[in-house]
């Protein structure tokens, strides 16, 4: 900045000199003060008052560079044979800065009316004026420069603060999280990228909260499902060997009864079995192309008898011909169970009506029932593990609560989606929806 400025003052005063010199050279010149003697001395007052006014010294040298008239009266009678002298003297006006000295030095030649060098003009003016000016804007702007770096610092102080803070926040909170405490949330303040990030960490720490209590529940559950049958055969067994004489027929229903219970601990047990595989992929999906109307013909005929029991209507209605790509045993397995749940859990004399229809891109396939419906808060838990619209009715048709798990897990593992529309106490109907043609499918 000092360097840009005393380049600056410097050509706009060596401008201005070189001025000043052309000015007098050809004031000298018209008024022919170098002809006479007389006029010389007239021509050294219009210099020194010249030189009072614009504040520099004056010298007029001759042609061989001896100096004749000075403003200073120091140098009169010596000779300059400087290089500013010797271009004025060959024709050349020049301007020179002695930085060294501090001077600037500007001449300029003077002629006859034949254009013959008859003398210079020679003008030094000092530079420490515009230099204490730099030196003092450069002062000014140095320390402004300190005022400014330590504004910024500041600045840049609380800003770090202000991202790095939430920052150490979350990490805290992700360390906490780490240990266990999967309560932790982050207070979110404002809104720009930090509070988003501070958004999706909450969400996720309540989807694992969410996990966790769902594990939770899914442990509390399979003990409950399997302690009740377990204390049911306790009982029979117990029964069977604390009493004497017991009429044979009492040891057939007995026993009876232990095996339905050991029945549905089986049945338990391999629904759990068939979730972990579908959870964990381990089973994997054996894809081909499956006729879902040729499926779903299988199904309802091996589900008819049930529905004649409860004297239920048992419709379908196929709008196209529908081929997909699919594991087409677990598929069936999980339409099969919508089905069966829509004729359990329809009054009799009802109806569980099938309709498979396809675009472009997806199947639907929707499960029609006039059942007991299920209310709009429910409706969320459906899919849940072990969960039960109406549990005493469920344990009358032996339902584990797992049926509607499988086929969620069966659906979403075939990427499609699976929806309920209900109504209590009208009925309800389930929409599935697979995609025609599998993503994933395997070379």
């Amino acid at each position: 900045m000092k360097n840009t400025m005393e380049s600056y003052f410097k050509n706009i005063d060596e401008r201005e000199l070189l001025y000043q010199a052309n000015k007098i050279a050809v004031m000298i010149q018209e008024g022919n003060y170098l002809s006479s003697i007389e006029k010389q001395i007239g021509l050294i007052s219009i210099l020194e008052e010249k030189s009072s006014e614009e504040n520099f010294r004056i010298l007029i040298l001759d042609n061989n560079g001896v100096v004749m008239l000075d403003t200073n009266s120091s140098a009169v009678g010596k000779t300059f044979l400087m290089p500013e002298v010797l271009l004025s003297l060959d024709g050349k006006s020049s301007s020179t800065y002695y930085k060294e000295q501090g001077c600037l030095y500007a001449s300029s030649y003077i002629e006859d009316p034949f254009s013959h060098k008859k003398g210079v003009v020679l003008l030094v003016s000092s530079f420490e004026n515009s230099e204490l000016l730099i030196d003092g804007v450069s002062q000014k702007w140095f320390m402004l420069t300190i005022f400014i770096s330590i504004i910024i610092g500041i600045f840049v102080f609380f800003a770090s603060e202000i991202v790095i803070t939430p920052l150490k926040k979350i990490l805290k909170s992700i360390n906490e999280i780490t240990d266990g405490q999967l309560h932790q949330r982050v207070k979110i303040n404002g809104n720009n990228e930090i509070s988003q990030l501070g958004e999706a960490f909450n969400a996720m720490t309540e989807k694992l909260e969410q996990i966790d209590t769902s594990r939770q529940e899914f442990v509390s559950n399979v003990s409950h499902e399997l302690k009740t049958p377990l204390s049911s055969i306790k009982v029979l067994s117990d029964s069977i060997l604390l009493q004497e004489d017991i009429p044979s027929e009492m040891y057939i229903e007995f026993l009876q009864d232990i095996n339905s219970e050991i029945d549905r601990m089986t049945e338990i047990v391999n629904n759990l079995l068939a979730l972990v595989k579908l959870d964990y992929r381990e089973a994997g999906l054996n894809i081909s192309e499956t006729d879902l109307n040729k499926m779903l013909d299988d199904i309802l005929k091996r589900l008819a008898p049930l529905a004649e029991q409860k004297n239920i209507s048992l419709s379908k209605e196929y709008l196209k011909n529908v081929i997909v790509e699919a594991d087409e045993m677990k598929f069936s397995l999980a339409i099969s169970n919508l089905i069966e749940n829509a004729i359990k859990y329809t009054n009799p004399e009802g109806s569980v009506k099938v309709t498979l229809d396809c675009d472009h891109q997806n199947a639907f396939i929707n499960v029609t029932d006039t059942g007991i419906g299920i209310n709009e808060e429910e409706q969320t838990k459906i899919f849940n593990r072990f969960y039960r619209v109406d549990k005493t009715r469920d344990r009358e048709t032996g339902g584990t609560g797992l049926g509607l798990s499988i086929t969620h897990s069966t659906v979403i593992l075939h990427k499609g989606s699976i929806k309920v529309s209900s109504k209590e106490g009208e009925g309800s109907t389930f929409i599935v929806r697979i995609p025609i043609k599998f993503a994933d499918k395997p070379e």
